[in-house]
C-alpha cells in the first residue's frame, strides 16, 4: 500500500425525476407511485407520481415531521384544515407544511402526471422561540 488514503468507491444513484414509465395513461383508481430517493439523518426525500389520485374523502395527512412539496410537472390542488381556501399548484410550486399542519390532496390532474418531489425533515419549528 502506498501513503496515500485508500478511497472506497460507492455507485452513484442515478435517475430521472421525470421518467413516469408505464404511468403514462393510468388511472385515478391506481396507486400513486411513491419512489424514496434519499433517508439519512431524519430526512426524507421522496419522488411522488400522482395520475388523478386525491385523497380519500374526510382523510388527513398529519405528519409529525415537516414537509416541503415541490410539483415538478403538472397540476394539483391541497386543501389545509380550518382554511376555507383550496390551495392549488401548477409546476414550480412550492409549499412548506409545518408538522401536523393537517392537510390533503383534493385533486391532481389525470391528463398529465403530477410529478412532486418531497422532503421530510425534523419539525421546523421545533425549539424556535416566539
Amino acid at each position: 500500500m502506498t501513503g496515500r488514503a485508500r478511497t472506497m468507491k460507492r455507485a452513484l444513484l442515478t435517475g430521472n425525476l421525470f421518467d413516469v414509465g408505464t404511468l403514462v395513461g393510468a388511472d385515478a383508481n391506481s396507486e400513486e407511485q411513491v419512489d424514496a430517493l434519499v433517508e439519512q439523518a431524519g430526512v426524507s426525500i421522496e419522488r411522488i407520481v400522482s395520475t388523478g389520485q386525491a385523497s380519500p374523502p374526510g382523510f388527513w395527512y398529519d405528519s409529525p415531521r415537516a414537509e416541503w412539496v415541490v410539483l415538478l410537472s403538472g397540476a394539483a390542488t391541497l386543501e389545509f384544515e380550518g382554511s376555507a381556501e383550496p390551495h392549488p399548484m401548477k409546476r414550480g410550486d412550492h409549499v412548506l407544511i409545518e408538522a401536523h399542519r393537517r392537510h390533503r390532496v383534493a385533486w391532481t390532474s389525470d391528463t398529465e402526471p403530477s410529478v412532486w418531489l418531497a422532503v421530510y425533515c425534523p419539525d421546523v419549528t421545533d425549539g424556535a422561540s416566539s
